[in-house]
């Protein structure tokens, strides 16, 4: 992790800060390799300290070689003014989107002459570029999730429940050597597929009807995100019609996505076509986002996102259309950037 720490400290000193304290969970790991559910990190240009309580001490010696590990005791304002002292850091760095405002006024009341200053992203910029290591992890997630969609799918007939086909997949894929899921399975047919975040229901499928299975494995900490749509028996005119223009959408994205886009700028390239066929306003969501430690992380690519595309990005591209009252359709599949182009990690079998 010591390469990953140098960068941070580089960071700290472009945004003209002594230390940072770290309480996001993917976070704290990324940089540390410890893998437990509480604890924080306090890193300044010279030290690196990983706090947590009694039942992980002895975890986080074995996970964290670069830290000093402090056991800790109570709520963080009981114990980190006493920590940052030690350091001899006054103007220290916290993340703003995590730590809760309860809890900042109340360092703030503690904190004596340090100065707390908000950031946003240090990290989660340095968790956007994917090293050699964490991609091997990335692709292992995607194989996963490909070989459960790939084993479960012929099953899938007329007559079963979307909870009965969303437990075969989770099944599956912890079977397979998933960890826990990163998000809740998506199974959602006819109606219930307009839902882009559908919780899979006690509905049963029917024939015709357009059926999204949305799914996700974790490989070491590293997540997968895949999508498909296909219809059980003899598919409608709409179906064919709508699911086509997707899959042109995100064909056309794969394959002139480059660096140096911003997120705006590659959403459009798959945005354009879907509009130029009449559908625009059902594709409400953005095009897609990053996938690491999180299944959704930077970068992000949709409306309004200034986010520059980069070697080493993972992403998902996922275009969809959704109408109400007839069903949805998504296509989805995990890219990374390599050599200024998308390189396809899902393997998956589309409806051709």
């Amino acid at each position: 992790m010591s390469h990953r720490l140098e960068k941070l400290r580089q960071r700290l000193v472009e945004s003209e800060l002594e230390a940072i304290l770290i309480s996001q969970g993917e976070n704290r790991r990324y940089l540390s390799g410890f893998t437990g559910s509480a604890g924080f990190l306090l890193i300044s240009q010279k030290s690196a300290i990983l706090a947590t309580d009694f039942r992980y001490v002895e975890q986080a010696q074995s996970q964290a070689a670069d830290f000093d590990i402090a056991q800790i005791e109570g709520e963080l304002p009981n114990w980190f003014p006493d920590l940052a002292s030690s350091l001899g850091a006054k103007r220290i760095g916290f993340e703003a989107n995590d730590l809760s405002f309860s809890t900042y006024r109340q360092l703030v009341a503690t904190a004596g002459e340090k100065e707390l200053v908000p950031t946003e992203e240090i990290v989660e910029s340095l968790r956007a570029i994917k090293d050699e290591e964490e991609l091997e992890l990335i692709t292992r997630a995607v194989e996963l999730a490909d070989a459960a969609f790939e084993e479960v799918a012929p099953m899938i007939h007329p007559g079963m429940k979307e909870k009965e086909v969303a437990w075969e997949l989770e099944k599956l894929l912890r079977e397979r050597g998933s960890e826990t899921v990163p998000f809740d399975l998506i199974v959602a047919s006819g109606p219930n597929s307009t839902l882009p975040h559908a919780r899979p229901s006690d509905r049963v499928l029917l024939p015709g009807e357009p059926v999204v299975i949305d799914i996700g494995a974790r490989f070491q900490g590293y997540c997968s995100d895949l999508s498909r749509t296909f219809c059980l028996g003899n598919e409608d005119k709409t179906f064919g019609k709508i699911y086509d223009l997707v899959l042109g959408a995100q064909l056309t994205a794969i394959a002139t996505i480059e660096a140096r886009m911003s997120g705006e700028e590659a959403d459009a390239l798959a945005r354009t076509v879907i509009e130029q066929g009449g559908y625009g306003e059902a594709f409400g969501h953005g095009l897609g986002h990053g996938v690491g430690l999180a299944p959704h992380e930077q970068p992000r690519l949709g409306r309004g996102s200034s986010t520059t595309l980069a070697d080493g990005m993972v992403f998902t591209i996922e275009p969809g259309i959704y109408i109400k009252g007839w069903g949805g359709v998504r296509v989805e599949d995990m890219v990374v950037i390599e050599s200024g182009r998308a390189r396809v990690l899902s393997k998956a079998k589309k409806i051709d």
